[in-house]
């Protein structure tokens, strides 16, 4: 397994381990040979919080890991967590999960699932549904009547979807932007989860504008970012709109790897992330700088656009607040989630905790966003078709931004109107310069 740090995830895997001057009932919890009393003695050590932790509490009046943690967590900690060790693996180094490849959000009054996005992977990819289709009916059985029972306790997410097994069919029917109707049956399987989801450039004006949606910093996202910046520096972009709206966030070291290649030029050599640990481990305190770049295709802007939404979070916003500093961030969209903390992860039994266990803030110490990061374009999220159509309202805020207009609202519309896919031209710049289903 890779040591590596992450936001929301993975930084290094670390023991559990008490102080000689924390009293001997702290040495007795840690000496217990359950699970949940050597979750309890790590978290007295390494949580960011462990002073907000209860005084006295018996590890095994909890049922899991994770009872205890939701029992003791900090009042403002909302990301601790902890799973088996085979779904971290799943989930974090295989990319996989199971499923039919997509993710929904309720619409129309609750009578239809919007899709947000799919997997190239699943099958609801490979059988036409694509972001902003509107699925209404499921098995015969109308969205609207599936959620009102849902909603009721009467059916459970198995009934509508069917139980997670290999070959599982449901059948599907869902509307396109045009109103045109498909059905198709879907099958359950285990599903690769790519991590950009678009990558496209058009032209705004007289400026080719690459387009990003980039959905979880894992280690399958090393190659796919590669894969996309060599995209862009063959079609030589001038400006990029990074969307970050569903990106709950991961490794950090790929958020380095992003933020270079996007300003290698401006970031060289400064500091890309500080850790700040509890005062129990202040002798971890460290800080790590931009990446190279070496061996990556690299697009050296002094400008990102970035959309956001409140699931845009942890690595998500590391990437906004270490770039700040150097090169010019325009945020279109809506506050993130406010997560400028992050976790080591410790193998405990056949368990993963993840709990928090540092603060970051960038080179010039600034990282206290816990109500989240405010866009400079405040845009109301919603779906209005597949990526990249003009009537998006963050990407269009974005592309009018670009074209003279600001954050100017009346200018938006028709500034995206004049967008158009672009002929390829000799390259200028140097190439080395989850899913929610309901």
């Amino acid at each position: 397994m890779r040591n590596s740090i992450f936001c929301l995830v993975i930084v290094m895997l670390i023991g559990c381990g008490s102080s000689s001057e924390e009293g001997s009932s702290q040495t007795a919890l840690c000496q217990r040979p359950e699970l949940n009393a050597k979750i309890f003695c790590a978290l007295q050590q390494d949580y960011l919080w462990y002073k907000d932790l209860p005084a006295t509490i018996n590890p095994a009046d909890y049922n899991t890991p994770q009872a205890l943690l939701d029992a003791v967590a900090a009042p403002q900690d909302r990301y601790s967590f902890a799973i088996t060790q085979q779904e971290y693996e799943d989930r974090y180094i295989n990319a996989t999960y199971f499923g039919y490849g997509f993710s929904t959000v309720r619409t129309d009054n609750n009578t239809a699932l919007q899709i947000a996005y799919v997997f190239d992977d699943g099958s609801a990819a490979q059988s036409g549904l694509r972001r902003g289709d509107k699925i209404i009916e499921i098995e015969g059985v109308s969205v609207a009547s599936w959620l009102s029972q849902l909603d009721a306790g009467t059916v459970t997410s198995d009934e509508i979807y069917g139980p997670n097994q290999d070959g599982v069919v449901r059948n599907f029917v869902w509307t396109k932007p045009d109103t045109s109707e498909m059905s198709a049956d879907l099958i359950k399987r285990q599903v690769t989860t790519n991590t950009v989801l678009h990558r496209s450039v058009a032209m705004q004006g007289d400026k080719r504008v690459g387009y990003l949606v980039f959905n979880s910093f894992i280690e399958l996202s090393e190659i796919e970012l590669e894969q996309a910046f060599a995209y862009f520096g063959q079609q030589n972009i001038d400006e990029l709109v990074l969307d970050l709206r569903y990106n709950g966030g991961g490794l950090i070291r790929v958020a380095n790897q992003l933020s270079t290649q996007i300003a290698r030029n401006a970031v060289q050599g400064q500091v890309f992330v500080k850790y700040q640990y509890n005062d129990k481990n202040s002798g971890k305190n460290s800080s790590t700088i931009f990446s190279t770049g070496a061996g990556r295709t690299v697009l050296n802007l002094d400008r990102l656009f970035v959309l956001t939404s409140p699931s845009s979070c942890s690595a998500s916003e590391l990437v906004i607040n270490a770039l700040a500093p150097f090169v010019d961030v325009v945020q279109i969209g809506e506050t993130t989630c406010g997560k400028p903390v992050g976790m080591q992860p410790d193998i405990i039994g056949d368990h993963v905790l993840f709990a928090i266990n540092f603060q970051t803030v960038n080179a010039q110490n600034q990282g206290d966003y816990f109500e989240g990061l405010q866009p400079e374009c405040p845009v109301a999220n919603s779906i209005t078709g597949d990526w990249g159509v003009i009537t998006d309202p963050l990407y269009a805020k974005a592309l009018g931004y670009i074209d003279g207009n600001g954050c100017n609202e009346a200018s938006v519309s028709a500034a995206a109107m004049s967008i158009r896919t672009p002929k390829v031209k000799p390259m200028l710049r140097s190439p080395w310069a989850m899913n929610n289903e309901q």
